[in-house]
């Protein structure tokens, strides 16, 4: 991996991880775009990177992991399903990270649904928070995000919409819940990486561009971040249906027309 591309993929992941569009899916066709060979330390680059997302998470919201001992029961309660179903269906699910199509019609289908969102769960209350069973209903809802282009993001926020949270408060503990789901998915790659015997010799050589990809990730999910939560309380997600729509579509009709798009 170049330097160019650490950075391009990075700044892919810092832009779309919090928002409701996909980052694995755009990561994947980021890689596509760009010609890039899906090796082993590609591999490892767009899973670890996460890293990079999760601390700015804790940098704007250091306080909110500070509260109380609660806060991190309800976390635990909304990790759980996603972590059973994770490790039941590993290998399934790296299978679909390799399909563009898979990306596309999530991408077009979860961007229909986006723009009937806040019609559809017009009754929240600004006031309530999020309790045990409304967290474990989040963690459920996360779980369909294991389909590349469906959006851990936009299924969480969702998830916490149709428990009655406001977009704010549904967001935000989306992104609190980003960072056990994230570090989890990044450590145990890491860890699986480093027990197989059969790894390539250089996976871990080019850990500069791995700390440099974390670094340009961090710094722009921190506006990323800050841009989403003041368009999301004023506009809701139709934008962002919108675009999900039009990309789809996109790479779509890229994929009739016979351009491959499976290169990684």
């Amino acid at each position: 991996m170049t330097w160019f591309e650490a950075f391009v993929i990075a700044v892919v992941e810092g832009l779309t991880e919090f928002l409701p569009v996909s980052s694995t899916g755009h990561m994947i066709l980021t890689q596509a775009i760009l010609g890039m060979e899906s090796d082993e330390f590609v591999k490892l680059f767009t899973v670890n990177i996460q890293f990079g997302a999760i601390l700015s998470v804790l940098l704007l919201y250091w306080k909110r992991f500070l509260q109380s001992v609660s806060f991190y029961i309800k976390l635990l309660i909304a990790f759980i399903p996603a972590a059973v179903v994770g490790l039941a269906a590993g290998d399934y699910i790296d299978e679909l990270l390799e399909s563009p199509l898979v990306v596309a019609i999530a991408l077009l289908l979860g961007g229909v649904f986006l723009l009937f969102v806040d019609t559809l769960f017009k009754n929240t209350d600004d006031t309530k928070e999020v309790n045990n069973k409304s967290a474990f209903m989040i963690g459920v809802f996360q779980c369909i995000a294991m389909i590349p282009g469906v959006s851990r993001s936009a299924a969480t926020i969702i998830g916490g919409m149709a428990q009655g949270l406001s977009r704010k408060t549904a967001a935000e503990f989306s992104f609190f819940l980003a960072v056990p789901t994230m570090a989890a998915a990044s450590g145990y790659k890491l860890l699986k990486l480093f027990l197989d015997e059969n790894r390539p010799d250089n996976v871990f050589k080019q850990w500069d561009v791995l700390l440099f990809g974390n670094f340009i990730a961090f710094v722009v999910a921190v506006l990323a971040i800050r841009f989403f939560i003041n368009y999301l309380t004023r506009y809701g997600f139709k934008v962002f249906g919108w675009y999900r729509i039009i990309v789809g579509l996109a790479i779509i009709i890229l994929l009739i027309a016979g351009i491959d798009l499976s290169v990684i």
